[in-house]
């Protein structure tokens, strides 16, 4: 007969403690979907050891500059009942590179323009209007819009 193990919970407390976050991230989190509690009969959460590769794989996310939506929506590709598997990590992850190496080139060529004009439109700079005769810049309405055109050019590129 085997031995079946009991599904072993981490407090909040614990749970954040092992993670190396705050008790009120663990709870914003987990009311952002991006983990899952369950409740004590005292309304307390408490949560599957398996919660620790989530939150691992929302650190992971947040080094590489993702957003939490980015991040949830990759979470939700993934098992909530269990940890990843090293395929469905690998899966993720693919999809992840492409998104870095995008901001690579976003930042690559945000770097290009800093020396000049970023086509914010403000006329503040005396370059300004050699990059910007007539504030044409304005009529394409507010915000850096030739930064977004530049950011746009590098995904396609």
């Amino acid at each position: 007969m085997p031995h079946i193990v009991p599904l072993e919970l981490l407090s909040i407390g614990d749970l954040a403690r092992r993670a190396g976050v705050s008790v009120p991230t663990v709870r914003y989190y987990d009311e952002r979907g991006l983990i899952q509690s369950t409740r004590t009969a005292g309304n307390n959460r408490q949560f599957p050891r398996h919660t620790l590769r989530r939150l691992a794989v929302v650190a992971a996310g947040q080094r590489v500059g993702l957003t939490l939506q980015e991040i949830s929506t990759a979470l939700s590709e993934l098992p909530s009942d269990r940890a990843p598997t090293q395929r469905e990590w690998r899966h993720m992850s693919r999809q992840w590179a492409a998104t870095v190496a995008r901001r690579i080139r976003q930042l690559e060529a945000l770097q290009t323009s800093l020396d000049g004009c970023i086509g914010c439109g403000c006329l503040s700079l005396g370059t300004c209007t050699l990059f910007n005769p007539n504030d044409e810049a304005a009529g394409e309405g507010p915000g850096s819009r030739w930064l977004r055109k530049a950011d746009a050019a590098a995904v396609t590129d």
